[in-house]
C-alpha cells in the first residue's frame, strides 16, 4: 500500500496522543485503506520520539487486538498476557501452562509459515508424535528448499529422526520451522521470568529425546522486510 499524498492528520488539545493515533491507525481515518482489522497493524511501521513513546503505543494496540479476538469462537481465542514482562518463547510458554491441559501439546510461532506439498504438515506431526521415545518433536524445514532464509541451518537428523544441533560445522541441512511438540512437565524445572526454548532443546538432546519431522513442501521465512516480500510474492504466484 502506498500513499501518493502527505496526509494531515490533527490531534485535539487535551485528547490523549497516542491513544487518538492508535484508534485512528486502525480505524482507517489516519491512512486511507489501512483499517478494519487490529492485526493488519503488523504491516505497519511508525516511528515514535522514545523508547516510552514506543511501549505505550505497542500496549495500546495490544488492548485492541485482544478487544478484537474477544468476539471470535472458532477457534476461541484465549490469551496469556505478556504485557507486564516480555518473557522470550520458554518463559512465555511457562506463563501459559496454567490455560492448558496438562498433557503434550502444539506450540505454533506466530510467524511460522510454509506451504504444504501434500497432506497437512500439523497432521504428520501429530502423528509422528511418541511419548515413549520423545521430549520434545520439531516440525524442521529443508535450508535447501526453504524460501527468504539466509542462515547456516540449526540440526542434523539421523535416520530415526533424532536431531542433534550444528555447533561448530560449517552448516547444517534442517532450520527449526516454528512449531513443535512439547510435554510440560520440561518446564518443572526452569527458571522464572525469561528465558528461551533452547534450554529445553539442549537438555532434550543430552537425553537423547529431541527428535524432528522434516516438513513436506516449502517453509517460507518471514524475519525480514525482504523475506516477507519474497514470502507475499511466491504467496500470490499459487493463485
Amino acid at each position: 500500500m502506498s500513499v501518493t499524498e502527505p496526509r494531515v492528520f490533527t490531534i485535539p488539545p487535551g485528547a490523549p496522543f497516542l491513544a487518538t493515533l492508535a484508534d485512528a491507525l486502525v480505524s482507517g481515518r489516519l491512512v486511507e485503506g489501512f483499517g478494519g482489522d487490529p492485526l493488519a497493524m503488523s504491516a505497519a511501521t511508525i516511528y515514535l520520539p522514545t523508547r516510552r513513546a514506543a511501549r505505550a503505543l505497542a500496549a495500546l494496540l495490544a488492548e485492541l487486538i485482544e478487544t478484537h479476538l474477544q468476539g471470535r469462537r472458532r477457534p476461541q481465542i484465549v490469551i496469556s498476557d505478556e504485557r507486564g514482562e516480555l518473557l522470550e518463547t520458554g518463559g512465555g510458554v511457562k506463563k501459559a501452562l496454567p490455560l492448558l491441559p496438562d498433557a503434550p501439546f502444539v506450540l505454533l510461532n506466530s510467524d511460522s509459515l510454509w506451504i504444504d506439498a501434500g497432506p497437512s504438515n500439523l497432521a504428520a506431526l501429530r502423528a509422528a508424535w511418541d511419548g515413549e521415545r520423545m521430549d520434545i518433536l520439531l516440525l524442521v524445514a529443508s535450508v535447501a528448499e526453504s524460501l527468504g532464509y539466509e542462515g547456516r541451518g540449526d540440526f542434523f537428523m539421523d535416520t530415526g529422526g533424532r536431531l542433534a544441533r550444528r555447533r561448530t560445522q560449517a552448516s547444517a541441512p534442517y532450520v527449526y520451522a516454528g512449531v513443535a511438540i512439547l510435554k510440560p512437565q520440561l518446564f518443572d524445572d526452569t527458571p522464572d521470568g525469561a528465558f528461551s526454548l533452547n534450554l529445553l532443546f539442549d537438555r532434550a538432546i543430552a537425553a537423547d529425546r529431541l527428535y524432528g519431522r522434516a516438513l513436506d513442501g516449502q517453509w517460507l521465512h518471514v524475519g525480514t522486510p525482504d523475506a516477507i516480500a519474497a514470502a507475499e510474492e511466491r504467496l500470490a504466484s499459487m493463485r
